[in-house]
């Protein structure tokens, strides 16, 4: 567990803006809920580094405008795995 809101909150911030992660990504790195890092980034970190927060800002927005990539990149491996085992039957 993280004893101080603080150090958690600027860890999330450091590797996002270091490896340009998604949230869910972070989450699973720092050992947090998806919802407990986009709070953090987006909510209490404005109020503790705001030059932090503007850089993870813009890591997020890159990230939300290739969402939509993102899904279709991964709908695409799902189903070329499934024709695949079904033509190895």
């Amino acid at each position: 567990m993280w004893r101080n809101i603080e150090e958690r909150v600027i860890a999330c911030a450091e590797y996002i803006v270091e490896t340009g992660c998604t949230v869910r990504a972070c989450a699973n790195y720092v050992g947090s809920s998806k919802s407990t890092v986009h709070k953090d980034v987006t909510e209490r970190l404005a109020s503790i580094d705001a030059a932090l927060w503007e850089k993870v800002q813009s890591v997020l927005e890159v990230n939300l405008q290739e969402r939509h990539l993102r899904g279709g990149a991964a709908t695409k491996r799902k189903y070329l795995g499934e024709k695949e085992e079904s033509e190895g039957k």
